[in-house]
């Protein structure tokens, strides 16, 4: 009999949780399908056409008076029976409904839970499990695991079955995040490996993933269902896995995306401790030696700051690495970026440690991240980073835009300054401001906006300690390489000189360097027609890309800017985009997307 034919032979009323066990136990070698098993033949999911056109508040209201009343019933299996009927009635697609659901004020909580494991092991209908499974997010028990767990492994119901079961069993929660998410299939071995019990087999498959951001990115999810913590305590000394447990460490240090993984990763106090103890084990090479500088810097000024550490135990950790690592580092040879990486930074997150409560500046460019734009300010103030602990969205912005431009100075009237936006842009998840102002012998900042959380209280510095502090900061260019040394020259050359782009009609935008290619340096220009077309306006954006050259930084920013003095660059530059009815008139099209070597 085929799966299908095997699948087919249950009967309608099969609950999902049965049918789940029921596909699991006829696989031959009872492994999960990345995306899950197919659930059960059903009607294609079609919301009806007045739903579609609904806010999100509004879907919210009719969730809410929909389930609300059902969800307050005593008798279980009476509300059970009830909520599938008004989820049909409702036909919202699953994903809005669990998370409307997720959602709800409940009047009785132990009604709503035992309704939810009502629906939860009994249910028949995917959105009504769904909504069992959402209610478990808040309200579910250990008692509750073994169905969740089963239901995870059901197209579609991974993602709520994870968030129910992240509190109860991090593990499993997990395993079934990083089987859903395994895009290309790089994770399957490892996944099996864990499904077997097989500790051997999982440290094997861990160690050997690809040190790549498609695998990495995972890097809590993957930590905890491999149990990256026991590992490390039965085999201390093995160096693959010390060096997999500090790449793991810093992706989830990172603050590209949302919140820092590190933050939720319940172990990572202990992870620290165990691969600084043995870090010793690891070979001297310019790879592991950066790896052990980033993780240091990460212990210095980034999010792993905000762990719960014990009084002393961050600065003995961060001492302890300070040892290992070595003082004296030889010129880099060209193209070796680890170690002109370490050269330039080895020192900063031991030298500065001392400083007590003064605030503190450090541009950090993060190591083995995948594009230039891992460039950050990092801002402390009583120690604590304040971009993490206050938005933890994103970087912090990058030293042209909050340093050399000069607007964490404080004069005479307050400003307020962007921190940090988020990696998606402000417009989707928004930005975190402060207002700085002089107050006497004190620099205060207060008017925070945009904050994750309570509002921020005013940070009081004095005024004579922070101009040092920040003067200090704007003359250090330790951490700058070479073509970002040329885009920030020409940045400040155009800031000197506005006439340079001006004349053109052109303004300039972003300053750094090509994302793909760090040693390529990149001017963003806007160019805004004082007399547009008749029916067209905005603007056009063009890319200069400069020639990567080994000239000094200095010659290369002069030679740009005197070509800028005779030569219009909408002329040499590239288009690349701006207002359609502008640019068609202008004669100006965008080059097809081809990459770049």
């Amino acid at each position: 009999m085929s799966a299908r034919e095997e699948r087919q032979a249950l009967t309608p009323g099969t609950s999902l949780y049965d049918y789940a066990l029921f596909r699991h136990g006829i696989e031959p070698d009872g492994r999960v399908p990345r995306k899950g098993y197919p659930l059960p033949d059903g009607p294609p999911e079609q919301p009806e056409p007045g739903l579609r056109d609904l806010t999100w508040h509004q879907a919210q209201a009719v969730v809410t008076d929909a389930l609300t009343p059902l969800l307050a019933d005593p008798d279980p299996v009476r509300a059970a029976e009830a909520v599938h009927r008004r989820v049909a009635d409702l036909a919202m697609p699953h994903r809005m409904l669990r998370a409307h659901a997720a959602r709800l004020a409940l009047a009785d909580e132990d009604a709503a839970r035992r309704t939810a494991r009502q629906l939860v092991r009994t249910g028949t209908d995917v959105a009504a499990v769904g909504v069992g499974m959402a209610l478990l997010i808040r309200l579910g028990e250990p008692e509750d695991v073994p169905w969740l767990k089963a239901l995870g492994m059901l197209h579609g119901l991974a993602d709520a079955a994870s968030a129910a079961l992240d509190p109860l069993d991090r593990q499993a929660a997990a395993l079934l995040v990083v089987r859903s998410r395994d895009r290309s299939g790089e994770l399957t071995s490892l996944t099996d490996a864990i499904h077997s019990g097989d500790a051997e087999a999982t440290r094997s498959a861990l160690v050997h993933l690809p040190d790549e951001l498609r695998t990495m990115w995972l890097g809590r999810r993957l930590a905890e269902a491999a149990d990256l913590y026991g590992l490390l305590l039965a085999r201390p000394q093995d160096a693959e896995l010390l060096a997999l447990t500090g790449r793991l460490l810093h992706r989830m240090a990172d603050q590209r995306g949302n919140r820092s993984e590190i933050l939720d990763y319940l172990p990572a106090r202990a992870v620290y401790e165990a691969l600084v103890r043995h870090a010793d084990e690891l070979s001297p090479t310019p790879e592991h030696r950066s790896l052990l500088l980033s993780i240091a810097l990460d212990l210095h000024s980034g999010a792993s700051v905000l762990l719960n550490w014990r009084p002393g135990r961050r600065r003995a950790l961060l001492d302890a690495l300070d040892r290992l690592l070595p003082d004296v580092v030889p010129e880099p040879v060209p193209g070796d970026r680890h170690a002109d990486w370490f050269r330039r930074n080895r020192h900063l997150p031991f030298a500065r440690a001392g400083d007590g409560d003064r605030p503190r500046w450090e541009v950090v460019v993060v190591h083995g991240a995948a594009d230039s734009s891992a460039v950050e300010t990092r801002i402390l103030a009583d120690g604590v980073p304040l971009v993490p602990a206050l938005f933890g969205k994103g970087r912090g912005n990058p030293p042209e835009y909050l340093l050399d431009s000069g607007r964490l100075r404080a004069g005479s009237e307050p400003r307020e300054v962007q921190l940090v936006e988020a990696y998606c842009t402000e417009g989707c998840c928004g930005a975190l401001y402060v207002t700085i102002r002089r107050d006497g012998d004190e620099v205060v900042w207060d008017g925070w906006r945009g904050a994750v959380g309570p509002t921020p209280p005013p940070y009081r510095f004095d005024a004579a300690a922070y101009d040092a502090e920040l003067a200090r900061a704007e003359r250090d260019h330790s951490w700058c390489w070479p073509a970002r040394s040329t885009a920030r020259l020409i940045a400040a050359g155009l800031r000197d000189r506005p006439d340079l782009a001006s004349r053109w009609e052109i303004a300039p935008g972003w300053v750094g360097t090509d994302w793909r290619d760090p040693d390529t340096p990149v001017v963003q220009l806007v160019f805004t027609p004082s007399a547009p077309p008749p029916g067209t306006g905005g603007s056009l954006y063009f890319m200069w890309w400069l020639p990567n050259d080994d000239g000094p930084a200095r010659d290369r920013a002069a030679a740009a800017l005197r070509r800028m003095e005779t030569e219009d660059p909408k002329a040499f530059a590239t288009f690349g985009g701006g207002n359609d009815e502008l640019a068609e008139a202008l004669g100006y099209r965008e080059p097809p997307r081809t990459p770049r070597a």
